[in-house]
């Protein structure tokens, strides 16, 4: 079994996928990981739409001009909302639940890729996020954070190696400019 860090270091974003279904334990152990996730004064102002039609998700994949057509090919696709109303910082909570839903994912031998949705265009008219709630029928209170796009891997992309850590991101006690 592989360290956090290890799968920190494994996880790369996957666009291509088997034409395989996820099988039920599978999706059960992704549920809890989402149910589980932390959030600000445990508000829990998230839900989330497990979308395995391929239809629907072909539909999903049509949400913004551009960074989500691969999803079509995607067996499950996670519709991550948040509610504005329960939370100031609905938008953390729901990124936090959607990093640990990508990390459960490397740790059960499945691949995604997080599809941005909040503060993108569907068209000139529309948003992503209300394209996507017309189409799931989600209620106006709340706002699509993102889509984490889930399936086994068509390739594996090489794990991170140390040489490409950005070292002088980290700082020590203060924020240098060296």
């Amino acid at each position: 079994m592989k360290t956090l860090l290890e799968l920190i270091q494994h996880r790369r974003s996957c666009r291509s996928f088997l034409p395989r279904a996820i099988e039920t334990d599978k999706t059960a152990q992704l549920a809890k990981a989402l149910l589980w996730s932390p959030s600000s004064k445990n508000n829990r102002p998230w839900d989330f739409i497990f979308v395995d039609d391929v239809e629907t998700i072909r539909l999903l994949s049509t949400c913004k001009p551009h960074g989500a057509s691969f999803m079509s090919g995607a067996p499950l696709a996670v519709v991550i909302v948040g509610d504005m109303e329960k939370s100031d910082v609905w938008v953390e909570d729901c990124a936090i639940a959607a990093i640990l839903l990508q990390m459960t994912v490397e740790s059960i031998g499945l691949g995604s890729t997080w599809v941005q949705v909040r503060l993108r265009a569907h068209d000139e008219q529309l948003t992503a996020s209300d394209y996507i709630k017309k189409i799931l029928n989600i209620p106006a209170n709340l706002e699509v954070a993102s889509i984490i796009a889930i399936g086994y891997k068509a390739k594996e992309r090489a794990a991170y190696s140390d040489a490409e850590l950005l070292n002088e991101r980290i700082h020590h006690n203060r924020f240098s400019q060296d």
